[in-house]
Formats: structure tokens, C-alpha cells, sequence
């Protein structure tokens, strides 16, 4: 993190990296894109259950202290999460809805306030022919998406490690139970 980087950013790094995820919750700091705004930082994590990966995805806070119009704020949360399902999900016409509600339900279950929210839900359906023709069908699901947090950014980094593990199939946990640190 830069020095001349502005104090509330540095403090908003400060809070996400204090936050304790579940332990299936692989998380690591990368490389934050640069052109997007003055400030950036960003994380990839992986949803891990007994050596298998279950979902992907990438965590990125933007920060421009001049704000910018479309944000309708300074900071900005952009998503993205990645899972495979089960096959015959991939023709359920309301999948896209329901993908676009697990983000809605992530940010509200941990009490996260957000403004100006969109994104694409998209699923990937696919089939092998010819020589790979033995392979089974299989349907991915990405949810893109990007806010405006109010309040403490943590709480927005849990909403979406809890999207994550929603897309992953790991029910979330039950109100009052906090996630047991993981051993190294």
C-alpha cells in the first residue's frame, strides 16, 4: 500500500484486511487494476472443501476521492464469482434472477448498505461432441457485479466471500455463529 495513498482508503484496507472469513474461504491479496481509479485494491479467493475447489472469484475496492458520477460515491466494490452446477440447472430460466438475488441476500444477511448496484449473471453451458463426445455436460455460473458501499467496507468483503460460498452450494451459517480461524 502506497504511503501517499489518502487515510481513508488506508484505513478501508485496514478493515478488509481485518475481517475472519469461513475457513473454506482461500483468500489472497493481488495485483489491483490501475487505470480505474486512483486507488485500488483487490483479492481473489478460493472456496475450498476437502482439497476440492468449489468456486472462484476476485474482490476489487475502487477509491477516488473526487468521486465519480457513476458511482454516485468515492469508493466502489467490483465483483466477480465463479462455480460450476449440477446440469440440469443450466436450462432453469430463472437461474440468471437467482444468482442476481444470492448477491442481494449476501450484502443484507451481514447488514452491508450499498447504492447504485449492477451486474450480469451469466451461465455457461457446455457440451462435448466428436472425440470428447464421453464427456458429461457441465454449466458454470458467473455473477459480475459492482456497488457503492456505505459503511464499513468489511462488512461488503464478507458479502461476497458469502456469495462465493452460496455459489459453491456451502450454506451460509446460522445467525450468531462466527467462522473458527483456520489452523496453519
Amino acid at each position: 500500500m502506497p504511503d501517499e495513498a489518502p487515510e481513508e482508503f488506508q484505513g478501508a484496507i485496514e478493515r478488509l484486511r481485518a475481517v475472519r472469513l469461513r475457513p473454506e474461504v482461500v483468500l489472497e491479496e493481488v495485483p489491483a487494476p490501475q487505470r480505474i481509479a486512483p486507488h485500488a485494491v483487490a483479492v481473489s479467493a478460493d472456496v475450498v472443501l476437502d482439497d476440492e475447489e468449489l468456486a472462484t472469484g476476485r474482490f476489487v475496492l475502487l477509491y477516488d476521492p473526487a468521486g465519480q458520477d457513476a458511482w454516485e460515491g468515492t469508493f466502489r466494490a467490483v465483483t466477480f464469482v465463479r462455480a460450476a452446477l449440477e446440469s440440469e440447472l443450466g436450462s432453469d430460466p430463472m437461474l440468471g434472477q437467482v444468482g442476481w438475488t444470492w448477491l442481494q441476500e449476501s450484502l443484507e444477511s451481514v447488514g452491508a448498505e450499498y447504492g447504485a448496484a449492477g451486474g450480469t449473471v451469466t451461465r455457461v453451458v457446455s457440451e462435448s461432441f466428436g472425440a470428447l463426445g464421453d464427456r458429461p455436460a457441465t454449466v458454470e455460473i458467473e455473477v459480475r457485479a459492482s456497488w457503492t458501499p456505505a459503511g464499513d467496507v468489511g462488512l461488503h468483503l464478507q458479502a461476497w466471500a458469502g456469495l462465493l460460498c452460496t455459489v459453491a452450494g456451502i450454506p451460509p451459517l446460522p445467525s450468531g455463529v462466527a467462522p473458527l480461524p483456520r489452523r496453519r
